[in-house]
This record gives structure tokens, C-alpha cells and sequence, in this order.
């Protein structure tokens, strides 16, 4: 039997949300709630559904598709089978003028087909204040997040080494990943706020193919198979002795995600500079998981971090070129990229049982990008790893 998200858990939830809207929002009167990562989040099922929250009265989710699914699936109080928004507007009261959206998800089609059954005119965003509430996991949260930490440290650290093969491609590599991530107990599916964001195993590159430019918001870089499928990795593209090869990906159990990049030295050792290189980027990851306690702003550790580089070593680190990451870790739990992000501009402090995937990297000329990512949890000590502690570049001879 699938496991259901307890009803205490969803009850916490809902509590929390209305408490940062009032906080952020005096006055708010309706939210409404469309997105599958939001609706799973607050309901423990994800259909084609709305989830309509007053501010004074009784949450409902109204079901087109499937609603017998989210019957079998969801302890949530209220559910309610639905043809269209028609009948959950006819069974909704007190509808208020403005109502609260998830603007960066819904787009104008559908706000106008809920205009178009529900009497409201105005709309403002909530994604802020779910996002508030979601970044500090619950121990339900955290111990599905430590399931998919613990596959993510055995496929990475134990498994890959023995798939490496003198002369499989990129692509090879990824299918055969994939498949172990998966018999190990991977969700399958690896989920991205990011408009547009297509990501299949992960980004991954033999050589200085994990430099190759992408439109993705991240230090590393990944070739694919064509310029159609920018993902999983080149088919041409040969592993042989020498190589440095990258892996960045996702490990998903029941919705929630860790986020790990690890590094192998495939036939023979990379050059020495590229090695040292390498170890300044753990030591940079260590130090940023140290600073990783309640009260401390992402703005501050990321300056702090950032200030301490010698010019030499900031060239080409957090990317390759003038491709450059302009953040050093970030958020990640239902999404991979989630609040808080460690960054300038972040100043709400952490809080315990916030989970972020920190990956200091650095792009080497002829080699490759090098550097770590483990995913943490704030702790008031510091931040604890939950994918693992190696230092990565794991030699495979």
C-alpha cells in the first residue's frame, strides 16, 4: 500500500500557510491553488484539481481527474468531485473581488477560464509565502528527503564506479545511471520550478563536455544529444582514459528530492592543478556548511564566501567563461530549485529544517568542471550533510 501523507502533517501545512499569509497579506481573503507540486504539498495528492482556501472557512479540493485517485490517496478533510471550475464555483461561497494565485504558474488561458466561473476581478501572487513555508521541512519531509540522500551517496559514490566503461557515451552513461537510481528506489521523475527547465538523468559530461553552454541557470554544462534534446549527454561522445567525468543530478522518494554532483577520474589521474582545484572547491563546500545555522542570511554567507577568493581562483568558478552562476547553493525539497537560494538579494534568515544543496565548482580549461554538491540540512550546530561526504573525484582504474 502507497504511504498517504498524514493528515496531522497536511494540518500543519494548511495552519502554517494561512499564518505567513496573514503575516505578509493582512486583509487576504482567497487563495487559489492549481499547481501539482503546490496541491500535492498541501493535499497529498496530485490530479487535475483546484484547491480553493478562505481565509475563515473550510479548505476544499475539487477534483475533475481522477477523483477517486485522490480519494485512495489524500486524507485531506474535504474533497469534492468536479466536471469543471463551473461546479467548484456554484459550490463556493463568499468569493471576494481579488483572490490570491500562483503566478508563476498559471497562465492567462486559465485565469481567464476561472474568471470566467468564479466572480473575481483582481488577482495577486502567493508564490512567495508557499515557498516561505515550504523551505523549512518537517521531520515527515526530512525523513523522506534522508530515504532519497541515502540512494543519491549509494548510486553516486558506490554504484557508478563499477558502471564507467573504456569507451561508452555520455548517453550510455546516463540510461545506465538512471536505471540503477531507479531498482534503488528513485521516484523516476526529477521536478524543476524553472520555466521551461527539461532535465532527464541530470547534467553530465565526459571532459570538458561539462562545460558546454546551457541554457540552464547552473555552473556545470552538459552537450546532449541534439540541439532538439539538450539533455541526457552526447551519443558520440566516448569515455576513454584521462577523462574527468561530471555527474549533477536529482534523487527523488515519495515527491521530495536531494540534490548531488559527483566527480570520477576515469584510466589515470587529471592533471594536478585541476586536482588542487578540485580540493579548494571541498574546502569551500565545508565552509559554507559550516556557516549553514539559524539566523545567518544567505546574503551573507554568499558575500562572505565570495570575497574570500583570490582573483586568480574566482575566474571560471561557479561556471565557465562569462557563463558564471551567480549564487553558491539553493533550496531544494519537492522542487530541485526551491528557497532559499545563497545568493545576494536573500536576507530572510535561515531556519532550522531549511534543506539546501550547496555546489561550489569551477571550470578547468582541457579538463572539465570540477567541484562538489551534497544537499544539507540547517542545523543549529551547522549543516549536515544528507548525500553523503565524499570529496569526489573517485578514481576509476
Amino acid at each position: 500500500m502507497q504511504a498517504r501523507v498524514p493528515p496531522d502533517e497536511l494540518e500543519r501545512r494548511m495552519r502554517r500557510f494561512i499564518d505567513r499569509m496573514d503575516n505578509d497579506n493582512p486583509g487576504w481573503k482567497y487563495a487559489v491553488l492549481l499547481g501539482g507540486i503546490n496541491l500535492y504539498y498541501f493535499t497529498g495528492t496530485m490530479q487535475d484539481a483546484v484547491l480553493l482556501v478562505p481565509r475563515d472557512g473550510e479548505a476544499v479540493l475539487w477534483v475533475r481527474r481522477s477523483y477517486e485517485r485522490a480519494l485512495a490517496e489524500s486524507s485531506f478533510p474535504r474533497i469534492e468531485p468536479m466536471q469543471s471550475y463551473r461546479d467548484a464555483a456554484s459550490g463556493s461561497r463568499n468569493i471576494p473581488d481579488t483572490v490570491y494565485i500562483e503566478s508563476e504558474f498559471v497562465t492567462l488561458g486559465l485565469l481567464q477560464r476561472l474568471q470566467k466561473h468564479f466572480p473575481f476581478s483582481r488577482s495577486k501572487p502567493l508564490d512567495m509565502q508557499v515557498g516561505r513555508v515550504r523551505a523549512v521541512k518537517s521531520s515527515y519531509e526530512l525523513s523522506c528527503m534522508e530515504r532519497a540522500g541515502k540512494i543519491h551517496e549509494r548510486v553516486l559514490e558506490e554504484c557508478v564506479p563499477g558502471i564507467l566503461t573504456q569507451g561508452m557515451s555520455e548517453a550510455e552513461f546516463g540510461t545506465m545511471v538512471y536505471s540503477v537510481m531507479v531498482r534503488e528506489g528513485h521516484q523516476g521523475i526529477v521536478r524543476f520550478g524553472g520555466w521551461g527547465i527539461e532535465i532527464e538523468v541530470g547534467q553530465l559530461g565526459f571532459g570538458e563536455n561539462s562545460l558546454y553552454p546551457t541554457s540552464f541557470d547552473g555552473p556545470g554544462g552538459c552537450r546532449g544529444v541534439c540541439p532538439a534534446a539538450p539533455v541526457l549527454g552526447s551519443r558520440e561522445r566516448n569515455l576513454h582514459d584521462g577523462d574527468l567525468v561530471f555527474i549533477d543530478n536529482a534523487c527523488g522518494v515519495e515527491g521530495y528530492q536531494t540534490d548531488k554532483t559527483m566527480t570520477y577520474m576515469f584510466g589515470r589521474p587529471i592533471p594536478e592543478n585541476a586536482i588542487a582545484i578540485h580540493q579548494q572547491c571541498v574546502e569551500l563546500q565545508n565552509e559554507l556548511a559550516a556557516l549553514l545555522r539559524p539566523g545567518n542570511t544567505p546574503s551573507m554567507i554568499y558575500s562572505q564566501i565570495m570575497d574570500g577568493l583570490s582573483p586568480e581562483f574566482s575566474e571560471n568558478f561557479m561556471g565557465y567563461g562569462s557563463r558564471r552562476a551567480q549564487f553558491l547553493g539553493h533550496g531544494v525539497g519537492l522542487l530541485v530549485d526551491e528557497i532559499p537560494v545563497i545568493a545576494r538579494g536573500y536576507d530572510d534568515p535561515l531556519e532550522e529544517g531549511m534543506t539546501i544543496a550547496l555546489e561550489p565548482k569551477k571550470g578547468v580549461r582541457g579538463v572539465g568542471m570540477v567541484g562538489i554538491e551534497n544537499t544539507f540540512v540547517v542545523t543549529p550546530a551547522c549543516g549536515r550533510s544528507i548525500t553523503g561526504n565524499s570529496n569526489g573525484l573517485i578514481p576509476v582504474w
